[in-house]
Formats: C-alpha cells, sequence, structure tokens
C-alpha cells in the first residue's frame, strides 16, 4: 500500500483545500494516509522567514491575485473560505489537540471542524471558549482534551513533527511525502501526489 504522510497547519488556506482533497484522493488510489501535525510558525522561524517580509511588504497585483485564487480553489472545492480578522493566528493549542484526535480516531473530523471554525466561520482558534464548540462537535470530552495539550507530552509531540518537517526540506504547510522522500508541496500539487502514487503502484 503507498504510503502518503500529510504534514498540516489548520492556520493555512491552501491547507485547508489540501486536507479536503487528499483524502478522497488516497482513498481512491488505495494509499495509506499518514496525518503530520505541525506548527507552521515554527517552520517560518527556522528555514522561511521571507514569509514574514511578505506579508509586511505584500506586492499589490500579486496579493489580489492570490484572493482570487483562493476563492477559484475554494469554489472548485465547495467550501467557503473567508479571511479571519485574526490572522496569523496563535494555533498551537488547536494542532496539539490534533494528537488527542488521534488517539481518539477522530482526526478527520477534528480537523475539519477547526478548518471550518477559522476559515469558514472566521473564529479565533486560538481561544478555549472557541475550541470548546470544535471538541463539543466532534464529541471530544473537555476537560480531558484541555488537560491532555497542556501535558509535555503533546508539547513535544508538535515540536517532533514540525522538526521533523524541517530536516526533511519542508517549509510550509501543506507538505506532502509519497513513499519516503518524494515531496510536494502545496494544494496545486495533488495531481502530481496521485501521478506519484499510481507510478510507485506499477
Amino acid at each position: 500500500m503507498p504510503n502518503v504522510e500529510f504534514y498540516f497547519d489548520c492556520s493555512s488556506p491552501w491547507t485547508y483545500l489540501a486536507f479536503h482533497g487528499i483524502q478522497p484522493l488516497c482513498a481512491e488510489t488505495h494509499a495509506e494516509l499518514v496525518w503530520k501535525p505541525i506548527l507552521v510558525g515554527g517552520v517560518f522561524n527556522s528555514v522561511n522567514t521571507s514569509v514574514y517580509e511578505m506579508r509586511a511588504n505584500p506586492v499589490p497585483r500579486k496579493a489580489a491575485y492570490m484572493g482570487k485564487d483562493l476563492q477559484d480553489w475554494a469554489r472548485y472545492y465547495g467550501l467557503q473560505i473567508g479571511w479571519p480578522s485574526v490572522f496569523p493566528v496563535n494555533s498551537v493549542k488547536a494542532m496539539r489537540g490534533a494528537f488527542v484526535a488521534l488517539e481518539k480516531q477522530c482526526l478527520p473530523q477534528y480537523a475539519r471542524a477547526v478548518f471550518e471554525t477559522y476559515w469558514g466561520q472566521l473564529e479565533d482558534i486560538s481561544q478555549d471558549e472557541v475550541l470548546r464548540k470544535i471538541i463539543a462537535r466532534v464529541g471530544l470530552e473537555e476537560t480531558d482534551f484541555f488537560e491532555r495539550i497542556a501535558q509535555p507530552e503533546y508539547k513535544a509531540r508538535l515540536r517532533e513533527n514540525t522538526d521533523e518537517l524541517i530536516e526533511r526540506g519542508g517549509f510550509g504547510s501543506p507538505t506532502i511525502f509519497v513513499d519516503g522522500d518524494d515531496m510536494y508541496f502545496g494544494n496545486d500539487r495533488l495531481e502530481l501526489v496521485r501521478a506519484a502514487i499510481l507510478r510507485n503502484q506499477t
């Protein structure tokens, strides 16, 4: 069975698109999808600080096109994506919570709820009251969730995945690896991911 590793942070709209597309792609190609929650800010701080310069001094035409491009992709996938007033957002708690969801076998439902809450409902996912609504929606137990994400183990797991991506050559979210070291970055590379999976099956 082909192996697909999906490194992701819910604070990225392009990752929301890729998250929506990668699941049916893996189901169709009979690939094993391995979820890898990360903190993309940690990646930027280590190997891609140019992101901050671009945000501070955007190229107007490029920024305008990026907005159109995002909406074109959202329309293609049938998603609603707005622009939250809090951006960038501190996604640390939400992404630590992804490990709780993994253990409870509801990661796709949890991540979808986080994406929809932030990019669809434009709510601040760094806030505990917003996270409470998310975990109630997916059936996680509130006290257990918040106790776990405060534990050193969950903090370490998020750092380890983030450092792992950096060590493997990644520089942002979403980053996808097919069968080891075959790396792809971005929502618009999913067709190349599909081709790589099918190529490896022959």
